[in-house]
């Protein structure tokens, strides 16, 4: 699936495409929010899921550049 097409997918079928076709990396506290880390089509996608709301706040491909990135190479390695 191309990276246009998956951000035009709803909430719910983004979800659904990662639970059934992806794979979990490892997950990181980030602020509010756990951060579930997935491999789809050879994409990393993250899942900021907020615990006191009990809800997924977003869906979206990982930013390399982002400043969370020092939390997953701290406990894996991606491949870039």
């Amino acid at each position: 699936m191309i990276k246009e097409d998956f951000k035009k997918l709803p909430l719910h079928k983004k979800i659904n495409k990662l639970y059934t076709e992806g794979t979990f990396v490892v997950g990181i506290r980030y602020y509010t929010h756990k951060v579930n880390l997935y491999l789809l089509d050879n994409e990393y996608v993250e899942v900021f899921y907020n615990h006191k709301l009990d809800k997924i706040d977003k869906i979206d491909f990982l930013n390399h550049e982002h400043t969370r990135m020092k939390f997953y190479l701290d406990q894996i390695n991606l491949k870039l």
